[in-house]
């Protein structure tokens, strides 16, 4: 049976997942997995623009490849923003504090 919730069937399958025989472990960990994965590409609307010196950790910008904001940090004018790739490659790229940025998601938080 499917569970509405991502969030609630990760909770219940961490519960069980302890006391399970190790077939059912994994058969729950994937499941897991798979919540967590539609939870994260659960679309959340239009994507959202926000000025270079407000993006943060998870942040992930919009466009063809997926790249997320692995951190984030100003110096004066200028803001310094380390990116990660899907397949794991770090870059940092610097950028006008005033610079737009579109986002295709942005986790709940502050920075």
């Amino acid at each position: 049976a499917r569970i509405a919730s991502p969030s609630l069937q990760a909770c219940r399958c961490w519960a069980e997942i302890g006391a399970a025989r190790p077939r059912r472990r994994f058969s729950m960990a994937a499941a897991l997995v798979r919540a967590a994965e539609e939870a994260e590409n659960a679309s959340a609307g239009e994507p959202v623009t926000v000025r270079a010196d407000g993006l943060r950790r998870g942040d992930v910008r919009d466009g063809e490849r997926p790249m997320t904001v692995d951190g984030a940090r100003t110096d004066g004018s200028t803001a310094h923003i380390t990116w990660k790739s899907a397949e794991g490659r770090t870059w940092t790229q610097s950028y006008d504090v005033n610079t737009a940025i579109t986002l295709r998601r942005r986790l709940p938080g502050t920075r």
